[in-house]
């Protein structure tokens, strides 16, 4: 199945799949990066490395599976889970995804009007939401917008290299990169960044973008085109994390300029602001669509009628539900930092109900056959990844319900081995499903 590739085509593959890189550079991963470095320095580098290893596996899991069966991750899973209790399955992971690309397109709208306010100051935030959710829709309306969207990668691309550029001059010594890199470390008040740096790198909804990219290539080739393109975005992360260790005082966007502007000759606050500008309109297009894509994909196939077309009302009106919600929550007057990184956060808490889904699916050894159904390392590096993702999103669930009700028991270990608990009781179960009875 596998052949070795010539430099030509895993150079394309590359660009093929660098869309996967380019929708998970956004507002989310500024914002959540940067404040993780200037917070913890580069305690929380371990959390981009295990996300970027993650979404390099889960998506080549997706990707496998479209070259197996010739549809996408949807379409798969719509034909995995049928009759009236996979309608619920179907429903559940659809309103995950919904949800989380509603939060998404919150971030990515206070991003894009943060990024603009940069370097055009005193412009009124409210018409500025209302003006680019116009834009937006206007876009998604026609479905035509390629163009627009290489000129924001283009300028996405730029902020990305300068950031890379500002790494490299960050005060820190090999040991304390390597250390920080590889081993875990969850300073006290940090669990909400990190869960939010998983959520940032591995995006639920790229899953089912992904899938269906590679359908005319070799394993060989998208495993390459996966791996190197996923990879060059979590240097990126990495390298945004970094620049944050420059903020002196409380974290802003516009402190994080200033000192953009120390290592840049001055350009640092218009580099930045037009790049987190083009990260946000770019990534508040990508949401809505990916959220309508995911719905066409599940429910166009259920032989009720409904058309599930681009230009269909179903298709609209999923997209459009998805910026409405994005909309009226950037223009009600949240702040924008802490409602990005929280946006983030909901996803990463979310993101194993969706890699649940998918490990059963890659498991299913009828729709895909024996050969490109997951083996055993597949199987125990997902199910490693469930583990972590489920652990941190309970940590961040019981946290948050105890800011607000105040139950924390008097030995504050009490909730983390309940976390655990419930954890290893998810991953027996799992672990029984796709290693006791492999299905097919």
């Amino acid at each position: 199945m596998s052949k070795r590739i010539s430099f030509s085509q895993g150079f394309s593959s590359v660009l093929l799949w660098s869309v996967l890189s380019a929708a998970f550079i956004g507002p989310g991963t500024v914002t959540t990066c940067s404040q993780a470095g200037s917070a913890y320095r580069l305690q929380l580098l371990w959390a981009l490395t295990f996300s970027t290893i993650a979404a390099i596996i889960l998506q080549e899991t997706a990707a496998r599976m479209t070259i197996a069966s010739g549809k996408n991750l949807g379409q798969i899973i719509a034909l995995k889970y049928g009759g009236n209790r996979g309608r619920n399955i179907k429903w559940a992971l659809f309103i995950a995804v919904a949800f989380g690309c509603a939060a998404y397109q919150t971030g990515n709208l206070l991003g894009a009007i943060s990024g603009a306010l940069l370097f055009i100051p005193g412009l009124s935030r409210e018409v500025l939401t209302l003006i680019l959710a116009a834009g937006c829709a206007a876009l998604l309306w026609v479905n035509n917008f390629q163009i627009l969207s290489r000129a924001l990668g283009i300028m996405v691309a730029v902020m990305g290299i300068a950031f890379m550029y500002v790494a490299v001059q960050i005060p820190a010594s090999i040991g304390e990169w390597a250390q920080n890199l590889v081993w875990p470390s969850v300073p006290d008040g940090s669990g909400l960044l990190i869960i939010g740096l998983i959520g940032t790198t591995i995006v639920p909804y790229n899953l089912f973008l992904g899938s269906s990219i590679g359908q005319n290539q070799s394993l060989s080739e998208m495993r390459w085109g996966i791996a190197i393109a996923v990879g060059i975005g979590g240097l990126i992360s990495i390298a945004i994390l970094a620049a944050g260790l420059l903020i002196t005082g409380t974290y802003s966007y516009e402190a994080l300029a200033a000192a953009l502007n120390g290592k840049l000759g001055g350009m640092g606050v218009l580099l930045f602001g037009l790049g987190l500008f083009a990260a946000g309109f770019s990534s508040a297009i990508t949401a809505p669509l990916a959220a309508a894509i995911t719905a066409q994909s599940m429910f166009s196939n259920e032989g009720d009628c409904r058309d599930w077309s681009a230009k269909s009302f179903n298709f609209k009106l999923v997209w459009g539900l998805v910026l409405l919600i994005g909309t009226i929550f950037s223009i009600v007057g949240i702040r924008p930092i802490p409602a990005i990184v929280l946006a983030q956060a909901i996803n990463g808490v979310l993101l194993p109900v969706v890699t649940i889904a998918l490990l059963f699916a890659a498991n299913d050894k009828v729709l895909l056959g024996a050969a490109y159904a997951n083996g055993f390392w597949s199987n125990f590096f997902t199910l490693f990844i469930v583990g972590v993702t489920c652990f941190l999103g309970l940590n961040n669930i019981w946290q948050a319900m105890n800011k607000v009700g105040h139950f924390a028991a008097d030995n504050a270990m009490e909730p983390i081995w309940a976390m655990e608990g419930a954890t290893f009781l998810v991953l027996v179960y799992l672990g029984v499903r796709v290693f006791g009875k492999r299905e097919g």
